[in-house]
């Protein structure tokens, strides 16, 4: 059995909840107690606020956890980076009121910056030689400091950027992007790295299947040399023979970005009923 930390609510939750669903470890989410345990897989869940999983984690109150990459930099834990995850994208930002003559960093000289980053934001400015701004140390709606006057600036996680446009903010300065990490101690006993990797596998299954779609069409062989060139499949597609000699049938799969632009080359090298499928997973 490993023990997993996630963040207990929010975007991150959701996203990791999701891909556990997606990777078909049942979690029983009307059951949200402090520790919840899968029905089919030999994982259990600790749901705990963001900022108290790296320490935990490092601690050996979970084995693993899964928590924004802005946490982890800022809580600086003895805890090991397993895997980028990829999701819950977001960005730590420097913003200051909209309307102020912004000309470059040294505009922090002399500030006060809320935040609820200071570790890494102190490095930040120090790596910038900025050495007179005061950084104000606040839990919650950051925001709304320079509105209130208990701030010149902040330094906060960005997503979309209507929150800071909400607030009459405008972002000057991104420090550093995130994303969600797979974390695990450092001293994990062989069993609980066995099962580590049964969960690195699913989850690589489900991110290689994002964005692939599985695709089948009849296409003339005499076109099959020029069909096949234009095909950016994993190895090489799959032809299988059709009743009619001068015809088969081609499998591959495609990647989304670039979907539309193939389907058309294909189709206008005699490619007929083109048939397309999502995919759920991928094992490469």
């Amino acid at each position: 059995m490993i023990r997993i930390a996630v963040q207990s609510k929010g975007r991150l939750s959701d996203d990791t909840m999701n891909l556990l669903a997606e990777s078909d470890i049942k979690i029983n989410a009307k059951r949200r107690t402090l520790l919840v345990q899968s029905s089919n897989f030999p994982i259990e869940i600790l749901y705990l606020r963001d900022d108290d999983i790296p320490q935990r984690v490092a601690t050996g109150v979970a084995d693993i956890g899964i928590v924004g990459e802005n946490e982890y930099c800022e809580r600086c834990p003895e805890a090991e980076i397993v895997k980028r995850l990829g999701f819950s994208k977001c960005r730590l930002s420097l913003a200051i009121p909209k309307g102020e003559n912004y000309d470059g960093l040294h505009w922090f000289d002399g500030k006060k910056i809320a935040t609820s980053y200071p570790n890494i934001l102190d490095k930040y400015l120090l790596e910038n030689n900025i050495k007179d701004a005061e950084i104000h140390i606040i839990t919650g709606s950051v925001e709304i400091s320079p509105g209130i006057g208990l701030a010149d600036a902040i330094f906060d996680i960005v997503s979309s950027g209507s929150t800071l446009v909400s607030n009459n903010l405008v972002e000057v300065e991104t420090v550093m992007k995130s994303e969600a990490l797979l974390i695990a101690n450092k001293n994990l006993d062989n069993e609980k790295k066995a099962i580590l990797e049964q969960l690195l596998f699913r989850f690589e299954a489900v991110r290689n299947a994002i964005d692939k779609k599985y695709v089948r069409m009849n296409v003339p062989k005499a076109s099959m040399d020029e069909i096949i060139k234009v095909l950016p499949g994993l190895k090489s597609p799959t032809v299988i023979p059709l009743a009619d000699k001068n015809w088969c049938s081609l499998h591959t799969v495609l990647d989304e970005k670039c979907f539309w632009e193939i389907i058309g080359k294909l189709k206008a090298l005699g490619a007929q009923g083109i048939l397309v499928t999502p995919i759920e997973k991928m094992i490469l």
